[in-house]
This record gives C-alpha cells, structure tokens and sequence, in this order.
C-alpha cells in the first residue's frame, strides 16, 4: 500500500492509499454525484483543471471499455474515491478501473472519507487541492495547494480544442452493433470545439446532420465560409470570460444562422450578448440536478458540469429570456432569444453519463433549421 495525501488550500488534509498512477496531482477539487459513468467523467473536457471526488463510495465496479470514452484522452487532473473496484464484472469491461488510471498517468486518491470532504466542499467551497503520493508534510502540501492560480482568468478551452478542423461520422450507440452510421445529412452544421463530448457529435449526426468540429479560435467569417445550415456551441472547461476570442466570434454570428449551445456554450452567448457570469459556491456536478422548463411547466432530471453561470438579469435587454432553472438552488439553466433563432442550456441534454430527459433540444436545433432560422 502508497500512502497517498489530499491537501486543500483551506488547510484540510485527508490521508488514503495511492490510487492510480504515483506522482502529484493539483486543481480545484469539486465533488460528483453520479453513480455511474466515472469513465465518461475522466474523459470529459470540461473537467480540465480540476480533480473530481466521486460521491458514490464504490467506483469501478463495471471496469472501462473503449467505447465509453467522451473525447481522444482523460482530461481529470486527479480522481478521488472511497474505495476503487479491484474486480470489475461487466460484459464490456476490458480494464479495471486503477489500472486505467495508472496507464493514463491520472493520480488518485481512494480510502478517504468522500462524505465529509464533499461536506466540507459544499460549506466552504470548491478550492484548489493537491493530491500527492510523495510529499509526507501535510503542511507543506496545504502550502502549495494555497498557492495555485484558480480557474478565474485561466484559459483552458485552449488546452482542450482541436489543432485543426475535422468531421464526425459517428452515430448512436445499439447493444446489437454498437456505435452505428449515421442517416443521410440534410444540414450542414459546425461545432465550435471548447471541449465538445463526442455524444453531442454522435446526437447531431443521428438526426440527419453533416458536422464539422472547429478549433475554439476560428474567427466568424471562417465559419460563415463553409456556408453551414446551422451552429454549435459546446461544453468546455473553466471561465468564460478566459476566452474573449471565442465571444468575439460568436458575437461575429448572431442574427446570421440558427445557434444551440451547451454549458460553456450557454455562458459564451451569454457574454455574446453583453450580459455577464460569474463563479458559483461549488458548481454542478452530477447526473440528478431538477431543472424546470419556464415555457412548459415540465421538470427534467438532468446531467451537469459546470462550475460558472450566466446571470439572467444581464441579458435582458440584449432580447434574451430565461428559459430554464434549476430547482435546487434557483441559478439559471438555460436562455432563448425572444426574436433570433438562438437559444442555449447550462446542463447536457446529451447525457453521457446522465439521464436522457432533455434530448428534445437537439430537436430543437433541427427545427430551427429547417425552417431557415
């Protein structure tokens, strides 16, 4: 057994055994509430610059498959478990979930008490932490999680897109063939990459469109030449005001082609349109977050990630309306343009991990455009 230590900036300290790859780890520590879906978690984007503690207490017990992965790499700076599964049993598991860990170099930390550190997180808030299997001086390790910049003002979208343009041929996943071919394409759509999941590519392309994945810094007259039907905007890590080129883009499209954004895709509009955002407590992280519908009355169970949220009253009088909330701590879910042809959600209707209440808004998109906006 490693002895493995978790520091947070506050001062706490947990003491564990290594889980994972050896070395040192460092990021916001933030807490999950999902009971599955730990391996969608450690390849999500948006998850960049920070490390997850997983509520559940067993984690691993189906092990890893290729095929669950959301992005071309594990983007977790550290993992965080009460106990890792050493033996998984699943039809589809190739691997368990350490050994996975340790070839993918993610650091981790297992045999703490994930209750009261994701207690201690909800009172005092999402801090930075360091995880180490080297250093023995808790203090020393408190030292240096103090010292570590943040998420504010960090721009991470850039660490996570893709160098250069490409396309998507992926569609849904059926137990009998796994991940299928999509139908014909009746619309051309181009997805800004901030972090895109691949289950938002695979939901597009499964409802008749031809996707093209953009780097984070394509500028707006680029995207216009490609002459799409249609634009995505994706998830991603971090602050939004990080990546004012990004903004400065989509504001360079609004009015010019139908819009759907997703999580940092909601936070980018938002800031598009004038308005502003700001850091929550803790942020949203799991697969069981209520989110109610303002036009429909109807409460969707949701999947989440994000630790920054549009304020709503900002951008009203840029013409956009609340359309979405959540009913756990009232924040803004999601925004519609009473005039344009553009609308965004705070949460994933995609899932991947999570449950699939929401998957209408990709619909939504498809509507839009077929009616030309």
């Amino acid at each position: 057994m490693t002895r493995a230590l978790l520091a947070l900036a506050d001062g706490r300290v947990f003491t564990g055994e290594a889980c994972g790859a050896r070395g040192e780890a460092h990021g916001e520590v933030v807490f999950n509430t999902s009971m599955t879906g730990y391996q969608e978690i450690m390849t999500d984007p948006s998850y960049r610059g920070q490390i997850v503690c997983m509520t559940y207490p067993l984690i691993g017990n189906y092990g890893i498959n290729p095929e669950d992965v959301e992005s071309r790499r594990p983007w977790v700076n550290g993992f965080i478990v009460k106990e890792a599964c050493p033996y998984p049993s699943n039809w589809r598991g190739r691997v368990a979930i350490e050994d996975y860990m340790r070839e993918q170099g993610i650091v981790g930390i297992q045999g703490i008490d994930t209750r009261a550190l994701t207690r201690h997180l909800r009172d005092q808030g999402a801090q930075e932490g360091v995880i180490s299997t080297v250093e023995v001086d808790p203090a020393r390790l408190a030292d240096r999680a103090r010292a570590l910049p943040g998420l504010i003002g960090r721009d991470l979208v850039s660490e996570v897109t893709v160098d250069t343009a490409h396309g998507w041929t992926e569609g849904g996943w059926d137990i009998a063939r796994g991940y299928t071919r999509p139908p014909t394409s009746r619309f051309r759509v181009v997805a800004y990459d901030s972090g895109i999941k691949r289950n938002i590519l695979r939901q597009l392309a499964s409802l008749g469109c031809e996707v093209e994945v953009v780097p984070a810094d394509t500028p707006a007259a680029a995207v216009l030449e490609r002459k799409p039907h249609g634009l995505f905007l994706s998830n991603g890590p971090g602050d939004p005001e990080a990546v004012p080129y990004l903004v400065e883009s989509v504001r360079g499209l609004i009015g010019k082609l139908p819009i759907f954004g997703i999580c940092l895709g909601n936070q980018i509009l938002g800031l598009a349109f004038g308005g502003s955002t700001y850091k929550l407590k803790f942020g949203h992280h799991g697969a069981n977050h209520p989110v109610k519908d303002l036009e429909t009355g109807r409460v969707e169970i949701t999947a989440q990630n994000h630790g920054f949220s549009v304020d709503p009253r900002s951008v009203e009088k840029a013409g956009l309306v609340e359309s979405h909330v959540n009913l756990n701590d009232g924040t803004s879910e999601g925004m519609r343009h009473r005039e344009l042809p553009v609308f965004c959600v705070q949460y994933h209707p995609e899932a991947s991990p999570g449950p699939h209440d929401s998957h209408y808004l990709f619909e939504r998109f498809i509507d839009l455009m077929e009616r030309g906006g």
